[in-house]
């Protein structure tokens, strides 16, 4: 099967076609997009790469469900996972981790959830690791996962490396969103991708979004501020200072594995991101 299209109806133009990437993305858990533009690390990846403060993501607009529809760019009624927690797929999507190891990319998943564990089925990843936030306070985890990520990609052994945050959703839940102590959060949270940005250099393109927003302490629900979502694109091949137009939390993984010289399995309903006009 060859690559997807990069819009429904339309082949990708040769003009499109790259040299094949490494990627790292960056999840931050319940980051809404209010106020971001004005962090200076955000700031940054808005003038050097593409971006959105409007795409959408998937109801319910809850943590494990918007996990799986991003890696297995379906809706939640077709992958079944409806709550946080898991249950075997009745009618099984190829996944993200499965479709980049089946085209030889070696992989790796950093997070501090645990209910994140099975985004990647047996054999896929090439290096896992957990640090429990609950039982550790998601503050020190994300702080240690940015440091261990920085570890493992400097060098390139890694193809696709995922990395998620987990602390502003809990300051959301603890402390409410749009708090003084959420923002804390992000604050602290995008300095810290910034510091891994700075690390890479240019030897990743990086990818930063979130799963869901927020409001008061709880989410999904079917409304702007739950329902929106960032999504950022910072290195090659992306338009420089670029603002993308009807992106969907589906379009991650195709994109994703666009970058990669993947072939994006039938069943995903996502399209890959076009990096130009």
């Amino acid at each position: 099967m060859g690559q997807r299209p990069y819009a429904k109806g339309r082949k990708v133009r040769k003009k499109e076609r790259i040299t094949f990437m490494k990627v790292l993305l960056i999840l931050s858990d319940g980051m809404r997009p209010d106020g971001l533009d004005a962090h200076p690390a955000v700031a940054r990846l808005m003038r050097e790469g593409s971006y959105t403060l409007r795409a959408r993501t998937v109801m319910p607009s809850v943590t494990l469900p918007c996990h799986m529809s991003l890696f297995h760019s379906v809706d939640p009624g077709r992958h079944g996972i409806l709550t946080n927690t898991y249950v075997p797929q009745v009618r099984p999507v190829t996944g993200l981790f499965e479709c980049l190891h089946a085209n030889g990319n070696t992989t790796a998943m950093l997070y501090d959830w645990e209910e994140l564990r099975d985004l990647a089925r047996p054999g896929a990843l090439t290096k896992s690791l957990f640090l429990s936030g609950g039982a550790y306070g998601y503050e020190q985890t994300g702080a240690q996962l940015c440091e261990s990520a920085k570890a493992y990609l400097s060098g390139g052994g890694i193809d696709f490396a995922f990395l998620y945050l987990g602390w502003p959703d809990a300051a959301g839940h603890t402390y409410g969103w749009l708090s003084d102590e959420y923002f804390r959060a992000v604050n602290a949270t995008c300095d810290r991708v910034g510091e891994v940005v700075d690390c890479l250099g240019d030897e990743y393109t990086i990818i930063l979004t979130a799963d869901h927003g927020g409001h008061d302490r709880c989410h999904g629900f079917d409304c702007p501020e739950d329902m929106t979502i960032p999504v950022f694109f910072r290195g090659k091949p992306f338009e420089a200072g670029r603002e993308l137009q009807g992106v969907s939390i589906k379009d991650i993984a195709p994109t994703v594995a666009a970058l990669l010289g993947a072939s994006a399995p039938e069943e995903w309903e996502g399209t890959a991101v076009r990096w130009s006009e």
